[in-house]
């Protein structure tokens, strides 16, 4: 015969268990369901931007693409590639991705989150450029129109993002693409970065460690099948074929760089210059605070005294003696006077 207890001690378990499982909102169950839910959503918004990418770039997706973009087996991204279909996001055909209206809105509406984050991340934080997407990629899934609007405006309803790509609008207006890679540029020709890709990472890696950004003035010194020599503002760097492949560029008429310049951390103590232009890389807050100690063009910047370990550099700055680190004046392009201050 059983014990009345035991009995009511069993029932009363399986009833927690029950609830733990399976207690609206908050169960294991409820949750894992909601889970997959918002893994198969993410998917969806991934392919969507994949394929939108690519009729943007005139690169139309295909099946091997989205698989190798969003990790899938060939199987996975043909089941995905249903699922679009069924949900009327995606026409499809044997060799073609096609968006189809529905499918096209909602992709630009992630892009533009994306992008928006991408933005702040570059402009607001202290964030490596080498993590601004994969921030922006956890972020975009989970913010909605309206707080994409508020982020829009308060960032002052930028038109790029930090990698040269336009924001769409939240109309879904986009201009047109543009521009060819680095390594077709002409030799001697000017240009100036309008997009930078980043992905890979590991590639991106690289054009961030040469100091490559959107808006600078580039032009090819020499190439040859194993590497690019480009001259970039004040510097020259040398890229391999494939990193140089993921840096867009559009002819520009005019000199290649800022000016006849150097970087203000070159000048010799007791030399003056005049401030010329803030590198293209120095962003957000670094940006801000360089130009609020008056660090703008035209004004005169003596190198005056050096910490004993060669860094920082105290620099005679409108009457001021302002120290900066090395890496901070390396952002400031000047042009040196033919005299040196006694």
């Amino acid at each position: 015969m059983n014990d009345p207890l035991v009995s009511l001690f069993v029932v009363a378990a399986a009833l927690v268990l029950a609830a733990v499982l399976f207690w609206p909102s908050t169960g294991l169950a409820w949750r894992w369901r909601r889970g997959l839910a918002a893994t198969d959503r993410v998917e969806v918004e991934d392919a969507l931007k994949h394929l939108w990418d690519g009729e943007y770039r005139q690169r139309p997706a295909t099946l091997e693409s989205l698989a190798g973009t969003l990790g899938l087996s060939g199987r996975a991204a043909a089941q995905l590639v249903d699922r679009l279909g069924r949900l009327d996001l995606l026409h499809h055909d044997d060799s073609t991705l096609r968006l189809t209206p529905d499918g096209r809105r909602d992709a630009l509406r992630v892009i533009r989150i994306h992008r928006l984050w991408e933005r702040y991340l570059a402009d607001e934080t202290g964030l490596d450029a080498r993590e601004w997407h994969a921030h922006a990629e956890h972020r975009e899934h989970g913010t909605s129109d309206q707080q994409a609007e508020a982020l829009a405006a308060t960032l002052g309803y930028p038109r790029f993002d930090p990698h040269g790509d336009p924001i769409p609008m939240a109309s879904g207006e986009v201009p047109p693409y543009q521009g060819m890679p680095l390594t077709q540029l002409p030799v001697d020709q000017a240009a100036e970065i309008v997009h930078i890709e980043d992905e890979p990472e590991a590639v991106f890696a690289q054009i961030a460690a040469a100091g490559l950004v959107p808006g600078m003035r580039v032009r090819v010194l020499d190439r040859s099948p194993q590497r690019i020599r480009v001259e970039a503002e004040a510097d020259e760097v040398v890229l391999a074929p494939v990193v140089a492949a993921n840096v867009t560029v559009v002819t520009i008429e005019g000199p290649a760089d800022v000016t006849s310049t150097t970087r203000l951390s070159a000048l010799s103590l007791g030399e003056s210059a005049d401030v010329v232009a803030l590198a293209t890389s120095c962003r957000g807050a670094q940006r801000r605070r360089l130009l609020d100690l008056g660090l703008v063009p035209g004004t005169r910047v003596t190198s005056e005294l050096r910490g004993p370990s060669g860094d920082p550099t105290a620099y005679r700055i409108r009457g001021a003696l302002i120290a900066l680190r090395r890496d901070q004046a390396s952002h400031i392009f000047v042009h040196k006077h033919a005299e040196v201050s006694a």
